[in-house]
């Protein structure tokens, strides 16, 4: 593998690319850490080591690489633009003109990454409104009484909102950059930096807490863990598919073997996200309504706020399951599928084109995703797991949105590339 690396950097072209990633993904960490105007970054600091374990923005903070609670421009991260990107793909199922312009190809996939971005823009100037709000009125970080910026005045508080505005601009045109210069997916190798920025504070806190001994167990689970998830992410279930030969013309067309490949998941991290965030709803009411003196907040409090309890796994286990079944129904279309294979004289062996295919279709497809809704539910409960036997913290990186982040873009971004390197005649990543 070091020399696969080495015959990468050799390769001109590919060695500008991969330095021109670097360059960018160092912008954006350096963003990260500059504080935003108006906030008190000392006061910040200081309330960051008592509360940040207990945040009810764990999952945000993830996605900001820690930037969120400590108010910087690039403070909101990329999570603008994933919302928008999943409120899109939702929306393009129930708004006929959407699925229209999904259908026409790169023209269409163009006009609704524009329409993303709009909504990315949108969603950035509500969160940020939100942030800024609660760090002025000090609900922000709970339990810290200092002042986490310079002045309550309204000046102060749309430049703030500008600014997180603006950072969450300049991370999508920097995302954008690497896509079309780079190597990879830009937003994802950003998501990847800005998950991978929390792991050595998440795995020094187990250190601190725990001693060398449950270090060197964590890291050896750790492992482990990675190689499980490396090798249910890349199983699929390929279903052949056969087309007919044709004459159209003096040409002869089709007559090849193909396949539609099945993965185990096929909701990638989504609805690891949606639980999440459904799950997140009830630790947010509590927190805006702290003086509230009711049994539905005691009980809330006592079950909702944190996952170290066996309820709140459980349900949080069963939110992912309906949404990886959920989601997968709506974004693979057996219907599509089997009109578009019927339509160009494909079929699969011992199935009838049709509605028999579309039922086959179904079939499997629900069968595959049930595997893969208990790996994701079980990935997904490792940080919780985590929290109730070594007392780590729920940004624990061996589990969660972070290991499926870490592997799932790791393993997109190294086949790119072993993809470039096979055409320049070299030996790739994976053998």
């Amino acid at each position: 593998m070091l020399s696969a690396f080495v015959n990468a950097f050799r390769t001109p072209d590919l060695r500008r690319k991969l330095l021109f990633v670097l360059m960018i993904v160092a912008i954006f960490r350096l963003g990260s850490q500059i504080p935003a105007p108006g906030v008190n970054v000392s006061n910040v600091q200081a309330c960051i080591a008592q509360v940040e374990d207990n945040s009810v923005y764990n999952l945000i903070n993830l996605f900001s690489g820690g930037a969120l609670l400590q108010l910087t421009i690039f403070a909101l991260g990329i999570m603008p633009y994933i919302t928008a990107s999943i409120i899109l793909q939702l929306l393009v199922v129930v708004i006929p003109r959407l699925e229209a312009l999904k259908k026409e190809g790169q023209a269409g996939q163009t006009k609704i990454t524009q329409y993303t971005r709009y909504l990315t823009l949108g969603l950035a100037v509500l969160q940020a409104t939100g942030i800024v709000a609660l760090a002025r009125s000090g609900n922000l970080l709970q339990g810290c009484t200092e002042p986490l910026l310079h002045s309550d005045a309204t000046g102060t508080f749309l430049v703030l909102v500008v600014t997180m505005t603006a950072g969450t601009a300049v991370i999508m045109w920097l995302g954008e950059l690497i896509t079309e210069r780079g190597v990879g997916n830009g937003m994802s190798i950003l998501i990847f930096c800005q998950v991978v920025a929390t792991f050595p504070a998440s795995m020094w806190d187990v250190q601190k807490q725990q001693g060398w001994w449950t270090f060197g167990i964590v890291m050896i689970v750790g492992l482990v863990i990675v190689g499980a998830v490396i090798f249910i992410e890349q199983a699929q279930r390929r279903i052949p598919v056969q087309y007919a030969r044709r004459m159209v013309g003096r040409k002869m067309f089709g007559g090849s073997s193909t396949y539609i490949p099945l993965k185990v998941n096929q909701a990638g991290i989504i609805p690891v996200i949606f639980a999440s965030s459904l799950l997140y709803l009830p630790a947010m009411a509590v927190q805006f309504n702290q003086n509230a003196d009711s049994e539905i907040i005691r009980w809330i409090n006592k079950y909702f706020v944190t996952g170290d309890n066996p309820l709140y796994m459980a349900t949080f286990f069963l939110l992912i399951v309906f949404f990886t079944y959920f989601y997968v129904s709506i974004t693979f279309n057996p219907n599509e599928v089997a009109d578009n294979m019927k339509k160009y004289g494909g079929f699969i062996p011992g199935i009838r084109a049709g509605k028999p295919t579309e039922d086959y279709l179904s079939y499997v497809l629900s069968r595959i995703t049930f595997p893969g809704s208990i790996y994701l539910g079980l990935v997904a409960l490792i940080p919780l797991i985590a929290l109730v036997l070594i007392n780590a913290n729920q940004n624990f990186p061996f589990g969660g949105t972070s290991i499926l982040i870490m592997v799932g873009v790791a393993l997109d971004t190294v086949k790119q590339i072993e993809s470039q390197l096979q055409q320049r005649n070299y030996e790739g990543f994976l053998r």
